[in-house]
């Protein structure tokens, strides 16, 4: 005989658990455990990733969740009960009924169930009654067995032959009077018992560590003699051993963990990408309409860019075809138009309401057919960015646009696709915080009631790095190590840091991700809000959504944006003052020599991505003067090609301190922009194209090869690349050096297609630097008005690039900064410290209606 846990809280419950996934499910294979149920308090945070590890190690996974259930008469009154998934119908049930509790049974940020909502979703589920916490061990302790066996039987009608009553020995205040009324009552009404023992932590040791996890989340000191301990030492996951010899004298309470879960059978797809649906013109395909307003698109894009009366244009306009062609066959054949649809559909809206959007981001950017449908405004051609870096044939994975908006209004272009599509169907994704290295040993030390001094200085001991760890802190800090070695406090402290480090802590929202589904979006993943309904996320994790087949779209919030817009409307009012034209930004000149003489005297203060001191220095060195050097400036200021010395490289040849030499003659068209240096991925892809005969989707599986370093990996794409040169009467010696140079620069080569991207707002704030200076640097200092630093800055800047900046002043100044003509910038009302934007919008407004004070 074996025995299956079928109640238990992993770290996703976030209150009161130190099991880690990770280490669950090799514990229950050592534990010889044929199952195991997850059943986190209120939530299915951890649920794909339970059903992987489980399914890799030939677990079964049972799907489950531990809710709350409110009291009908005493609020104040709530009842756990564990709801056990049987089959596909029932984990629809439990989703739709965990993501009601949070969207309308939470109080005090605590979700709750009633029973008639357990009763409309009790289809394909089994119940556990929840033991001594549950309704009925609650009517058993308070010695009201009538109401108790009414309970029960209540219980076992709306889940008939599928209700339990759950016996537990883990030496809990109540818990033996409590077994043996529970099994008086189960024989008495023929009710089915079952053992389990409520784990909260993987081995009998980890006691200690738990308990510091529950102080955290309660607030509470280990030493408080007035907290109420709600666990025992005993909560840790026996094995089918232990539970068996303890339970001996109920053999049917173990027998019933084998038999329930022989009856949980629910199976997850993924890896199977469900899209929503875009509205389709009758007696149109979807593909159809695609390849329709694609290529209607690119006529569009075509008539902007040539004059489509030349000669030459029928010749001009060719490459642009056989690209749409190509790209419009591998979308279609590979399912994906209605996405490409949905994007430029909310793109479109957003334009047409006035909301700034980026000319792309990432490697989107590289799509011709994004061109053409507006989703991006970097022509792909022009600048050698590659389809293939976007959406590769040859490895089917979902496209996924990352698209900017401005950052004030970008709430408004999700909430226009929550209308379009249901907002049923649309929310944002969730993320996990966990605790790291130096918050948890903040947390540790007050537990542990140590003084703030004495934590304080531990805590700053560790280094302040991205992704730093306690191990590694102890490696690379030698004071730290030393006091860890030499004071037992300190060693009390990090020991037990150590073992609550990186544990989920709480949840947050993710920056810009947002699912659309096909249908309600509990057929695919449980929802999370907070209390009141608002701001809905699902309850799995980006990686989760997708993995469960849901399509993720990337809303991000770009400041540049907002002030380009708002230095665009400033120097239109002053044009519009003048009788001249609006000015288009999109449509501005990319050589323009104010601009590059700007930008060559490194006055590039609140320029996008350009104004760092290292950055400064880096342009000085380089001298750009072409938009193609501003693409590579974006890519090359970064830690791996600084220290690789491949800057030095790029600035010596573009200075001609070098020569530009090219690996092999065939590859010079391809690394002429970058003067012989592979800068970025997509040469890298060019270059196994050219020289060894790769398609470039094979060429993109060659890069992501060299970006992971694998030795096997690596070894089968030398022999394809050498073979390939080979036929292509490239020298084995220099196939074999280009290959491998290819490799090292794989390691620091960037995406230009994003790259491009972003260069092109950098070019344009420093366009508007170079000939609106007054309104770009309104609209900057206006976005940054709160960051009194930052406007010392950008104040003095003003000066330097002779700029009057006017005083605050109550007859001249708006709350925020304005310019009154192209010489000068008023200081906003907004920008002083202390004055409320509700005071200052009452004297703004009397100033409206009765003039100057």
């Amino acid at each position: 005989m074996s025995f299956v846990h079928l109640r238990l809280h992993s770290e996703y419950s976030l209150v009161d658990s130190t099991i880690r996934i990770k280490q669950l499910i090799p514990a229950i294979v050592e534990g010889g455990m044929p199952a195991v149920a997850m059943t986190d308090q209120h939530n299915m945070f951890g649920l794909v990733k339970f059903y992987r590890a489980a399914m890799a190690q030939g677990i079964k996974p049972i799907f489950g969740v531990d809710v709350l259930v409110q009291d009908e008469v005493d609020e104040s009154l709530l009842y756990h009960m564990i709801l056990l998934c049987q089959n596909n119908t029932g984990y629809k049930n439990v989703t739709k009924l965990i993501s009601r509790a949070y969207q309308e049974g939470q109080v005090l940020g605590v979700p709750r169930v009633y029973k008639q909502w357990v009763e409309e979703t009790s289809e394909g589920v089994i119940a556990l009654s929840g033991g001594r916490d549950g309704d009925v061990g609650y009517s058993l302790l308070a010695g009201n067995k009538e109401e108790a066996m009414q309970r029960a039987q209540h219980w076992s009608k709306v889940f008939p032959d599928r209700y339990y009553i759950e016996l537990q020995r883990t030496g809990r205040e109540h818990e033996e009077e409590y077994l043996h009324n529970a099994v008086e009552l189960a024989l008495a009404h023929d009710l089915p018992v079952v053992a389990t023992n409520d784990p909260r932590f993987i081995t009998a040791d980890g006691f200690d560590s738990h308990e510091a996890r529950v102080c955290i989340h309660d607030g509470y000191t280990l030493g408080d003699k007035t907290r109420v301990k709600h666990y025992s030492s005993e909560q840790y996951l026996r094995s089918a051993d232990e539970m068996i010899e303890l339970f001996k004298d109920i053999p049917a309470a173990i027998e019933n963990t084998l038999e329930i879960a022989k009856r949980c059978n629910t199976t997850l797809t993924l890896g199977k990408n469900y899209l929503p649906e875009f509205p389709i013109p009758e007696g149109m395909t979807e593909a159809e309409y695609f390849c329709k307003v694609s290529e209607e698109g690119l006529e569009a894009r075509l008539k902007e860019m040539f004059d489509v009366e030349a000669d030459d244009f029928a010749e001009i306009r060719k490459p642009f075809d056989e690209r749409l062609k190509i790209e419009l066959d591998v979308i279609n054949g590979m399912g994906f138009p209605g996405y490409f649809l949905i994007v430029a559909d909310f793109i479109q809206w957003a334009k047409d309401n006035d909301i700034p959007v980026g000319p792309g981001r990432g490697s989107g950017a590289g799509s011709l057919v994004a061109f053409a449908l507006k989703i991006t405004d970097i022509e792909p051609l022009k600048y050698d960015l590659l389809f293939e870096r976007f959406l590769n044939p040859e490895r089917i994975s979902m496209p996924d646009f990352d698209i900017d908006f401005c950052m004030d209004k970008r709430d408004l272009v999700i909430d226009y696709v929550a209308r379009t599509y249901g907002r049923d169907k649309v929310s944002q994704i969730i993320t996990y915080g966990s605790m790291a290295a130096k918050a948890v040993v903040r947390d540790v030390g007050r537990i542990l009631a140590q003084p703030y001094g004495f934590v304080d200085r531990i805590a700053k001991l560790i280094p302040f790095e991205m992704k730093m760890t306690l191990t590694k802190a102890l490696k690379e800090s030698p004071d730290l190590k030393e006091l860890y070695d030499d004071d037992e406090d300190v060693k009390e402290l990090i020991d037990l840091a150590l073992s609550l480090e990186g544990l989920t802590r709480n949840v947050g929202k993710h920056a810009g991700g947002v699912l659309i589904s096909p249908s309600t979006l509990v057929d695919f993943t449980p929802l999370y809000c907070e209390e009141g309904g608002g701001s809905v996320v699902s309850q799995f994790d980006k990686d989760d959504v997708e993995a469960v087949g849901l399509v993720k779209f990337d809303f991000l919030g770009l400041r540049n944006l907002t002030i380009i817009d708002w230095a665009v409307k400033t120097v239109n009012k002053l044009r519009d003052k003048k009788g001249e034209t609006p000015l288009d930004i999109s449509k501005i000149p990319l050589d323009d020599p104010a601009s590059f003489e700007l930008l060559c005297a490194a006055k590039t203060t609140a320029v996008f991505q350009l104004e760092s001191r290292g950055m400064k220095e880096l342009i000085q060195r380089l001298h750009p003067d072409v938009f193609e050097d501003i693409i590579a400036l974006v890519a090359l200021y970064r830690p791996g090609p600084l220290q690789s010395g491949m800057v030095d490289d790029f600035v010596n040849r573009k200075k001609g301190l070098a020569a530009v030499e090219y690996p092999h003659p065939a590859l010079e068209k391809i690394l002429e922009p970058t003067y012989g240096v592979i800068v970025y991925q997509e040469q890298v892809m060019q270059i196994a194209q050219i020289l060894a005969g790769y398609s470039l989707g094979g060429a993109d599986m060659l890069r992501r090869a060299m970006g992971k370093k694998k030795a096997e990996e690596m070894d089968k794409q030398r022999a394809i690349f050498m073979e390939g040169a080979q036929k292509n009467n490239v020298e084995k010696q220099n196939a074999t050096e280009i290959f491998d140079l290819m490799a090292l620069f794989a390691e620091y080569g960037f995406n230009k297609s994003h790259s491009a991207a972003y260069a092109l707002v950098s070019y344009q704030t420093i366009w508007l630097k170079a000939h609106y200076p007054a309104a770009f640097m309104a609209a900057v200092l206006s976005a940054d008005m709160d960051n009194t630093e930052k406007v010392v800055t950008f104040v003095d800047d003003c000066r330097q690039i002779g700029l009057e900046v006017i005083p605050p002043d109550v007859n001249r100044s708006k709350y925020r900064f304005s310019t009154e003509h192209e010489g000068n910038v008023v200081f906003g009302l907004g920008a002083i410290k202390g004055a409320g934007e509700s005071a200052l919008s009452i004297i703004l407004e009397e100033r409206e209606k009765n003039g100057h004070f």
